[in-house]
């Protein structure tokens, strides 16, 4: 995991359930627990723009 506990790298597993956006707009629904899939480019992250379980 990054430094921020909301951003992912792909490959990553996602510590909290989400909706995430890379920095090409692309949007992805992730489940805690599962590897992030890969971004749109070449070193890009995927950064929780909604936290779909806000109470953990």
């Amino acid at each position: 995991m990054t430094k921020d506990s909301k951003t992912v790298k792909p490959g990553e597993k996602v510590k909290d359930s989400g909706i995430y956006k890379d920095q090409s707009g692309k949007k992805a629904t992730m489940v805690k627990g599962e590897p992030a899939p890969p971004t749109s480019g070449k070193g890009q992250t995927w950064k929780q723009v909604v936290d779909t379980n806000p109470k953990n």
